[in-house]
């Protein structure tokens, strides 16, 4: 992921990590339309912000996703009365307003119990931002950053904070600042299934020798089979940022890269077999891996469908407004 060499965010390229389904605790979509997936990068965590309420009748409210207004409106922080918790950060950012109809009781159960060490008010608030910060991620990355970012001032010794913060910052093109806060989530937790971000956040960084270092450390043999493949699919990336287009195409081969044997990410892994291929030049595999992708796409994450046509000579005409048919 070459973000500081032209890229500017990290969920639509084909080699970077896409979102893994690992925690409820993470924001995930609720609304909107589902874009198309990076297949260059890790899988983003999934939304919670239409989770359960607290059955034992407590106060704090459940976390729920990312979501705000943008950078360039937000607000002075709100008035709670109550201490930011987990420590001071070196330049605190003004928060941006809340929405009265968000209470944070939209957050899923397991993340309200990580707030729960905060004082009920802060945990109030941070609640309600990481509400938002979940709603927005998907189609304003930039005002979720924000939110998730005001969440972590306020609760920076809660990882899945933490975590939040780092993948708004992922998102919305932070690169460092997504690797520290995913470092911090890692050390609070022990969860190494932010590896895959956190390599393409090197990539991003312009540092792809890193992501590929990572991707040989031992803790990756702790990661289940979805992240691995999302933490190949990164190294694929960071070859081919490095002028390794063949690379790129080993990087990816082995007993995944089977049409007859369908998973969750193969979709993921042929799309980006086939992008490598085709930039090493191998036009003719990169069409039929194109349509491996294609068929194992039941979810519409990829543009595995248009990348055919494409490679076949279709040509898609608008349709005139003006015409009687």
């Amino acid at each position: 992921m070459n973000e500081q060499s032209g890229r500017t965010g990290g969920a639509d390229r084909p080699d970077g990590p896409q979102r893994s389904d690992r925690n409820k605790a993470r924001p995930s979509r609720s609304d909107g339309a589902k874009r198309p997936a990076r297949t260059d990068g890790p899988k983003r965590p999934a939304r919670s912000d239409g989770g359960n309420r607290r059955s034992d009748g407590g106060n704090r409210p459940a976390r729920s996703g990312a979501g705000g207004p943008s950078r360039s409106d937000a607000a002075a922080r709100p008035s709670s009365g109550s201490r930011p918790e987990g420590g001071s950060r070196s330049a605190r950012r003004a928060e941006p307003p809340l929405p009265a109809d968000v209470t944070g009781a939209e957050l899923d159960r397991a993340v309200r119990a990580e707030l729960a060490s905060l004082a009920s008010m802060n945990a109030d608030i941070v609640a309600r931002h990481l509400v938002m910060a979940g709603r927005l991620l998907d189609d304003d990355p930039d005002a979720a950053y924000l939110h998730a970012i005001a969440a972590a001032q306020r609760a920076g010794r809660v990882g899945v904070v933490r975590e939040a913060a780092g993948l708004a910052a992922y998102r919305s093109g932070h690169y460092a600042e997504a690797l520290s806060e995913l470092r911090a989530a890692r050390r609070i937790t022990g969860d190494n299934s932010f590896l895959p971000v956190m390599a393409d956040c090197e990539r991003g960084l312009g540092r792809p020798e890193r992501a590929i270092e990572m991707a040989a450390t031992p803790d990756v043999a702790r990661l289940d089979a979805a992240s691995k493949v999302e933490l190949l699919i990164v190294v694929s990336g960071a070859r081919r940022d490095m002028g390794q287009p063949e690379a790129a195409v080993l990087a990816l081969q082995g007993t995944g890269l089977n049409p007859a044997a369908r998973k969750a990410w193969s979709a993921r892994l042929f799309y980006a077999y086939a992008d490598a291929l085709g930039e090493a030049g191998r036009a003719e595999e990169s069409l039929t891996w194109f349509g491996h992708a294609a068929a194992a796409d039941t979810e519409g994450e990829t543009d595995a469908d248009v990348r055919v046509a494409e490679l076949s000579g279709v040509t898609f005409l608008e349709a005139d407004d003006g015409a009687d048919d």
